[in-house]
């Protein structure tokens, strides 16, 4: 059946994609809470270790559940093949430490997330693999910064938090011309916003925490890309390291898909709201927003995003005391270092997501003591406006 829902639209596929049902016939998709399984003769547990016969061996290698939203994902990205982890820091991890060996280089943006820079710049090179951080906005340096024994291009985009948004297209053509692979971190455009795969991307990583369960429930990433590259990095990785994704958690994740479009549009739209709004206050000194056209990459976003984003990063004139005095103001608004939330949440990225970075790299980023990265929710937009009109009032 999963071949056929690729003729269908997202919001369909999202709703029945990739769908088992056990012999009872069940509406909802059944939740598959088992670590083994069981075999009818000793030859059939043999025939299917071989792989001479399909069917489901340990739940750390695959399940029923997981593999129902495997195939949604897959379809939903547009990929040949998906594997599902216990987080996204899993996901992320699995995708680099896969490929890459001692003597290897690694090229990443330098606009990561606080433990996204922590593989590339700690971990990686703790097992001898090479790595270089670059201004991923800036086309020239990745080109300036590949090597003979470059294997990796990495990034985000938009980033996290202040919303760059790279050159997908560019970035691939530079890694097709010295034979490395480009894998990127989609979390902030989500798959309803932005397809990389269709502009020659090899490995697309989720934290699937975020827009897919979009409600603050449970954990989880996961891993798209083509069957090859699966087979032939990921697979023997992921049934040996572990980093499975819980049965329950898929089970939470398959709920949050059949409203994700639904849910990125409306949050979309609000966001845009949002932006506009703080671009007017006297209060606000830079509003990053990618559905604007004052965006510095404003000239990018139409040839990759279908839309803006679900966040807005904005910085206050006033230090970190006036920052945290807005943050205490707000009512609706709830201060957490999540995102992709139905209910809207705001950071302080210099104490919170990046504070392990020094202050000249958090600088050279663009965060200062006054950046905020909001995630607009599915609050009535109304409402939202008036509750950041009080908060600035009150912290100014």
């Amino acid at each position: 059946m999963a071949s056929d829902w690729s003729k269908f639209s997202a919001a369909t596929q999202m709703v029945h994609g990739g769908t088992l049902r056990s012999q009872f016939g069940e509406t909802s998709e059944a939740m598959f809470l088992t670590q083994g399984f069981v075999y009818d003769t000793a030859e059939a547990a043999e025939a299917r270790f071989k792989g001479d016969e399909d069917g489901f061996i340990y739940s750390r290698y695959a399940n029923p559940t997981n593999e129902i939203f495997e195939q949604r994902m897959r379809l939903l990205e547009g990929a040949e093949a998906a594997r599902s982890t216990a987080s996204g820091m899993a996901a992320v991890a699995a995708a680099l430490l896969c490929q890459v060996s001692a003597g290897d280089h690694v090229v990443a943006a330098r606009a990561l997330f606080g433990s996204c820079r922590w593989i590339v710049e700690t971990l990686l090179p703790r097992y001898g693999v090479e790595t270089t951080l670059v201004d991923g906005t800036d086309p020239t340096a990745w080109e300036q910064a590949t090597r003979a024994n470059t294997k990796v291009f990495f990034f985000e985009s938009p980033t996290n938090p202040t919303l760059e948004v790279i050159d997908i297209a560019h970035v691939v053509s530079v890694a097709r011309s010295v034979g490395a692979k480009v894998v990127i971190d989609n979390v902030f455009a989500t798959p309803i916003l932005q397809k990389p795969m269709e502009l020659g991307v090899d490995v697309v990583v989720y934290s699937t925490t975020k827009h897919v369960d979009g409600q603050g429930r449970c954990l989880g990433g996961v891993v798209l890309a083509s069957e090859e590259w699966v087979d032939e990095n990921l697979h023997d990785f992921y049934r040996h390291t572990g980093p499975s994704m819980s049965p329950f958690n898929a089970w939470v994740m398959l709920k949050g898909l059949e409203t994700l479009p639904l849910r990125v549009k409306a949050q979309t739209e609000a966001a845009g709201r949002v932006a506009d709004f703080l671009a007017e206050r006297s209060e606000v000194k830079r509003v990053i927003y990618p559905g604007r056209p004052d965006h510095p990459q404003a000239n990018i976003i139409p040839n990759q995003m279908k839309g803006g984003s679900t966040l807005v990063c904005f910085e206050l004139k006033g230090g970190k005391s006036e920052t945290f005095a807005f943050e205490n103001a707000l009512q609706l608004v709830k201060i957490s270092n999540n995102l992709g939330d139905a209910k809207s949440l705001i950071t302080h990225p210099a104490t919170t997501t990046h504070k392990n970075l020094t202050p000249e790299a958090r600088a050279e980023l663009g965060i200062s003591d006054g950046t905020l990265r909001l995630s607009v929710g599915l609050e009535d937009a109304d409402d939202l406006l008036n509750d950041l009109d009080q908060a600035l009032a009150k912290a100014r």
